[in-house]
């Protein structure tokens, strides 16, 4: 019989990246791996994640709500946030539980604090009241040129019929200050910042993702 692994005050894991990067397809290989090498895993989401969550996720990403103002947009992923962290993230961790979130407050730094221009230290000083000090461990951000992950978004949103689009129909502008504070952030924040090539087949993006992960797995004392 098989016994479950438990990490030493949890692991927590974030996926980021621009729209298009693979970093949902990515996250989901690397949970399914985790299970399968025996360790038990909380998956959720930013935003969402929770029941709260998901109807303010609604309304954050639907195409319709185009007139949503910045600052109601930069309180709203907090608010999900907020709930996330209270209901699914603090009891995972607590619980020795490698919690694999996609998306978390990087994506606010980057897409609110610098695509929306409304600062870092606005959006630190709502994770500090939302979240505390909690930081992840490690962050996967899957960096991709900007036109090739467009087209695939745009692409996956027309097969899938989705009505997430918000995001992706900012403008071009807009994407490449995202790209550009993402990669500021990891330079700056390379003690949990892993940076991927994700222009290569999912196979071998795979494989680099575990290899970043694999070491704080080790390191973290699992019985």
């Amino acid at each position: 019989m098989s016994t479950t692994k438990v990490l030493r005050g949890g692991l927590f894991l974030t996926f980021e990246g621009t729209e298009g990067s693979g970093k949902t397809t990515q996250l989901e290989r690397l949970v399914a791996r985790l299970e399968a090498e025996g360790y038990s895993v909380a998956r959720t989401v930013e935003p969402g994640g929770t029941e709260i969550g998901r109807q303010i996720r609604r309304i954050l990403l639907d195409a319709k709500n185009s007139g949503l103002d910045a600052t109601a947009e930069l309180l709203l992923y907090f608010a999900s946030r907020a709930q996330n962290v209270a209901e699914v993230i603090r009891p995972g961790l607590g619980a020795g539980r490698a919690v694999v979130c996609d998306r978390f407050t990087d994506s606010t730094l980057v897409y609110q604090g610098a695509g929306r221009n409304l600062g870092a230290e606005t959006v630190m000083q709502l994770h500090a009241i939302a979240c505390g000090e909690l930081e992840p461990h490690i962050t996967v951000y899957l960096d991709i040129d900007l036109e090739t992950g467009l087209a695939r978004a745009r692409e996956r949103n027309r097969a899938t019929a989705s009505d997430e689009t918000r995001m992706d129909d900012q403008t071009i502008d807009f994407h490449r200050r995202v790209r550009a504070a993402y990669l500021d952030l990891a330079a700056r924040a390379r003690h949990r910042f892993r940076v991927i090539d994700a222009s290569g087949t999912m196979d071998e993006v795979a494989a680099a993702v575990w290899s970043a992960v694999e070491p704080a797995l080790e390191s973290r004392q699992h019985v």
